[in-house]
């Protein structure tokens, strides 16, 4: 599995970075985190407002710091 947290850096993309190592963490599930800083390639999901979460390829949540609660469903729907 494949978790990409979208944005510049800024604190929030930090916090959502956090929280979706939280999850995987508490999950014990296998998968990738990896932060997307580059703008065109935020672009190509359409993501207009960071931070962001795409889990395979799916974008889940824009604009907004989802909790790790939230991101262990995400994730379990994807297994």
């Amino acid at each position: 599995m494949k978790i990409e947290i979208l944005g510049m850096g800024c604190i929030k993309c930090k916090r959502l970075y956090e929280n979706a190592q939280a999850a995987v963490k508490e999950l014990n599930a296998q998968a990738e985190i990896v932060k997307v800083e580059d703008i065109h390639k935020i672009m190509d999901y359409g993501i207009m407002t960071t931070p962001a979460i795409v889990i395979d390829g799916k974008v889940k949540a824009a604009g907004r710091i989802p909790a790790s609660e939230e991101i262990k469903k995400w994730i379990t729907e994807e297994k």
